[in-house]
């Protein structure tokens, strides 16, 4: 797993955590689906308990697809392997009952709770709930608890009447976590993930929308095309997913659209599965649509069809009913609506089926082209209302004269074994084995936690050695502080890594920050010169940026293409790796060559609280002390490369400029002063 999804997570993770320390009773959490919201609810929970043990928590979550049964099993195994020590689950079922009813134990901290079993006429209605929550906030007779309990409502925008009843008399605070929250509930996000964040962490994919005039055809096409890259490169079994209508037009985009598709010869070779709820008709008839051409027809019941799917390599799954809350299929990489005049935009939630990244766990062990394949998602729809639509951009006019007309430099960090400053071997043969007073779970925790640098440090040392890893996590602090002395030592980490330029063509998501320019050697498809950024504050310093005049440019089909352009991240090679309890990459948002053949990269900051109401300001503070001592050591080995961190704060720019290892404090004033006057070369 990615660095960058790992920070990602324990950032919103840490902000969440802090507000709950507010007296604020109702909080919200938004992050796509497939970002890992059950492994940080999951953290979450046992930061508090770590801290606390007078709190429970009660995870009120769908009954729906089984999720609650999937949370739970992932809470036990976060528990158990001591990733997340703290919590100790219980399930709250209908199927445990004592001698006069259901019942409820009290001696764990996490209860989760399958939110259909709290309704009108369920067991649970009939006092054993009430009991519980009495036994547990109050002390009856000194017998009771008398805990706090937080409820966490997973997928929150779902309906929680009952619960939300009894929230104000039981529970101290509630935090809904959900893709989708319902605003007009006031589930206003306090903390989130947005989908640009996740994207670029490699948390989930990027959507590829398909033409609004392809048909089913168009897309089982682009499936054959893709699969065996899917399996080769990926070592996953892809699948294409069909949501057809909930009424009765079902039948009708089945029998004249889909399997006349799929009976196509080349088409015959693919595995379909249909699963759907069966279909009354007005004439009392039942009719049961699902069908496969699996193996399995008439040996499995259909009511354990959805499980297989999800794991065995089902090509085409065609579904009746929304696909939403409650089933994972990570495998999943294409959508395709069955659309009409009537069509309804696709909710977030069954495009989230697709957005997961298969390789989410390894994704940085894979090439180049196997990330871009894990990392796309191909959807034919009409997406849903506010969500921001991706331009596909490419180079002005020419690929080639631009890619060799600028070319940018980038370093890397080297790993310690491959500089033989610190041999790993010779450090822990003078080591005793402290295994008589470790427990092995600790150690596996404490390995998930590690830097994923320093896990594969672990890997190469140990390979499939027990007792040697167990050496190595033993000693862990102290290697990892020798690893740390070495990459935070610049000069002897950082290297020159390769030359390179804009790639032939990338993409970026809407916003409400735009910029008009055709003078710099981006292009879109519709010939449009408006470009949008991630922020008001890359969006002014690209206004900045377009009014220098000393920039570079190359003459083609007698326009004038000036060498600068955003770092559109999407295929771009133009990084530096910088070390923050981790391995990281900075993509600079800007890249400018002068009329010297300089090369100058700006890396857009702000700390203007107006716009940046959720920051946390010392971790932004200490992310951008990391960014200038990298930019500062790769100033050094980087000839002709000036590196800038402009940050805008309470409206005014404060620009630290590094070239040849040197620091230049600069206002927007002499910045553009020393951009007329340059004279280098």
């Amino acid at each position: 797993m990615l660095q960058e999804a790992i920070d990602l997570q324990q950032s919103a993770i840490s902000a969440l955590h802090k507000i709950l320390g507010w007296q604020k009773h109702d909080t919200t959490f938004r992050a796509p689906t497939g970002s890992g919201k059950t492994h940080m609810m999951a953290d979450l929970m046992n930061r508090v308990l770590s801290e606390r043990d007078d709190i429970v928590f009660l995870v009120s979550t769908l009954s729906k697809g089984g999720l609650a049964q999937q949370n739970y099993d992932s809470f036990v195994r976060d528990s158990s392997t001591r990733v997340f020590p703290a919590i100790k689950p219980y399930l709250i079922n209908t199927e445990v009952s004592g001698e006069e009813g259901l019942f409820i134990p009290t001696d764990y901290n996490v209860y989760v709770l399958p939110r259909d079993l709290y309704k009108d006429g369920g067991k649970l209605m009939q006092g054993a709930m009430q009991h519980f929550l009495d036994n547990m906030t109050n002390d009856l007779f000194g017998q009771g608890k008398n805990k706090r309990i937080y409820l966490i409502k997973d997928e929150c925008h779902q309906a929680t009447n009952n619960l939300d009843n009894l929230k104000e008399e039981y529970f101290q605070r509630v935090i809904n976590f959900s893709a989708t929250p319902n605003l007009k509930r006031g589930q206003s996000p306090d903390v989130q993930i947005t989908d640009e964040e996740a994207v670029r962490a490699k948390l989930i994919k990027e959507v590829v929308w398909g033409k609004e005039e392809d048909t089913i055809e168009d897309a089982l096409d682009k499936f054959r095309e893709i699969k065996e890259d899917y399996i080769n490169k990926l070592g996953v079994s892809p699948c294409l997913i069909i949501q057809i209508s909930n009424k009765d037009k079902a039948e009708e985009e089945l029998a004249n659209k889909i399997m006349p598709a799929l009976n196509k010869l080349e088409n015959q070779s693919l595995k379909w599965m249909i699963i759907a709820n069966p279909i009354k008709k007005k004439n009392g008839k039942t009719i049961d649509l699902s069908d496969t051409n699996d193996s399995i027809k008439g040996k499995l019941p259909k009511e354990k069809w959805k499980d297989y799917a999800k794991k065995y390599a089902i090509d085409v799954i065609i579904f009746k009913m929304v696909i939403s809350e409650g089933w994972d299929i990570p495998r999943a990489c294409m959508l395709y609506q069955v659309r009409d005049t009537t069509s309804k935009q696709l909710d977030e939630q069954v495009m989230g089926r697709v957005r997961r990244n298969p390789r989410l766990l390894d994704f940085e062990t894979l090439d180049e082209d196997a990330q871009k394949l894990a990392m796309t998602a191909w959807v034919w729809g009409i997406p849903p209302e506010g969500m921001k639509r991706v331009y596909e951009v490419q180079l002005n006019k020419s690929a080639g004269d631009v890619q060799s007309s600028i070319k940018i430099k980038t370093t890397k960090l080297v790993n310690i074994t491959e500089r033989k400053e610190f041999d790993v071997a010779g450090y822990l043969e003078k080591k005793d084995s402290l295994l008589k007073h470790t427990s092995i779970f600790d150690l596996y925790a404490k390995y998930r936690k590690c830097p994923n640098d320093l896990k594969g440090l672990c890997d190469e040392y140990a390979g499939s050695n027990a007792n040697r890893w167990l050496l190595f996590m033993e000693h862990i602090d102290g290697i990892k502080k020798k690893y740390n002395d070495f990459i935070c030592d610049y000069d002897k980490s950082m290297e020159f890594d390769k030359e390179t330029s804009f790639p032939v063509e990338s993409s970026y998501l809407d916003s409400e920050h735009h910029y008009s320019t055709e003078d710099w050697v981006w292009r879109k498809e519709n010939g449009n010169s408006e470009f949008a950024f991630d922020s008001e504050s890359e969006q002014l310093w690209s206004v900045i940026l377009g009014g220098l005049r000393n920039c570079d440019s190359i003459e083609k089909d007698e326009a004038e293409i000036y060498l600068w352009g955003k770092n559109f991240p999407k295929n771009s090679e133009i990084k530096y790796e910088y070390y923050a309890d981790g391995i990281h990459s900075s993509y600079p948002d800007f890249v400018l060559k002068d009329t010297q053949g300089n090369i100058h990269l700006f890396e857009v900051k702000s700390l203007d609280k107006a716009n940046n109401k959720n920051i946390d300001e010392e971790e932004y503070k200490k992310k951008v002390r990391a960014l200038k001592e990298c930019y500062k050591a790769c100033s050094k080995i980087l000839p002709n490369h000036f590196f800038y961190l402009p940050i805008r704060s309470d409206g005014n720019w404060e620009i630290t400029r590094y070239n040849n290892g040197n620091t230049e404090q600069l206002n927007l004033s002499t910045f553009r002063q020393s951009f007329k006057n340059m004279s280098w070369g």
